[in-house]
């Protein structure tokens, strides 16, 4: 299943958003939390490599789905302790703090 991915750009922050392809459109609920993956996500499709190629040079990253998230855990961006479950499906995100 394909990665979607969505670069933004703003001063020296580069944040890549990045869903499961099938998620695009739905809405997922849990408790007080509530994820919606829309036109935020909804940019190239990409392989893992690709994902992980963009990652290299983020500062912040956003990722829904469980084929994006074991691709963000393969480049060591995300770890099982870092997922938030909302509605079954796998969140997580990932932030450079710069001094």
């Amino acid at each position: 299943m394909p990665i979607r991915m969505k670069v933004y750009s703003q001063g020296k922050e580069t944040l890549v958003a990045a869903a499961d392809e099938d998620l695009l459109g739905k809405t997922f609920r849990e408790g007080k939390f509530k994820i919606e993956v829309g036109p935020f996500y909804e940019g190239d499709r990409v392989t893992e490599e690709g994902l992980l190629a963009h990652l290299r040079l983020a500062t912040i990253g956003n990722f829904v789905g469980k084929e994006t998230i074991e691709a963000a855990k393969k480049g060591g961006y995300v770890s099982d302790d870092g997922i938030l479950w909302i509605g079954g499906v796998p969140h997580a995100q990932y932030v450079i703090m710069m001094g």
